[in-house]
């Protein structure tokens, strides 16, 4: 797919989606400081250019229920394509994994995992062992407290806002 070139305004735009979400034509075009016509217009160009995935809203889980927070290493005992679709597989058809990276060095895989309860955290790493993945040895991290959980800034990853170079 054909990069589209961004300017600073279409940076503001997707800045705006990503913190709020959907905004009405006035809304976001008075956030971005442009007028609404051309603010749309720049909009649905990059919904087309396939910028905007998508949009959701962040619940407040611990407002919700109780639950388990987990972080998991992964290292697996092969490295051979097949295995890492094949975990991968597995990895995508479990709804308690709510973000899984594969990485280089010394794990092959970090996730992050949310169960209702510890029980049955332990019965999904079974499941995961059970399931002739090629997993060497695995990891686990109970998280306590979120310290911080955000977005990328987008402006300072486009290079539309110059880094602090103070030292």
């Amino acid at each position: 797919m054909k990069k589209l070139g961004l300017d600073a305004t279409d940076i503001r735009i997707l800045s705006a989606i990503q913190r709020h979400g959907q905004l009405s034509k006035a809304r976001l075009s008075e956030i971005v400081n442009i007028s609404p016509t051309p603010c749309w217009a720049r909009f649905d160009r990059l919904k087309a250019g396939g910028f905007i995935r998508g949009y959701s809203a962040e619940i407040a889980l611990e407002r919700l229920c109780d639950f388990t927070q987990v972080i998991v290493t992964v290292s697996l005992t092969r490295h051979r394509r097949t295995d890492f679709e094949r975990f991968d597989a597995w990895i995508i058809g479990q709804d308690e994994i709510v973000d899984c990276v594969a990485t280089g060095g010394g794990m092959d895989y970090v996730m992050k995992v949310v169960c209702p309860t510890l029980t049955a955290f332990q019965a999904l790493m079974q499941d995961m062992l059970e399931a002739d993945l090629s997993v060497d040895r695995y990891m686990t991290y109970i998280t306590t407290r979120v310290v911080k959980a955000a977005r990328p800034n987008i402006a300072k990853l486009a290079g539309s806002v110059p880094r602090d170079r103070t030292v």
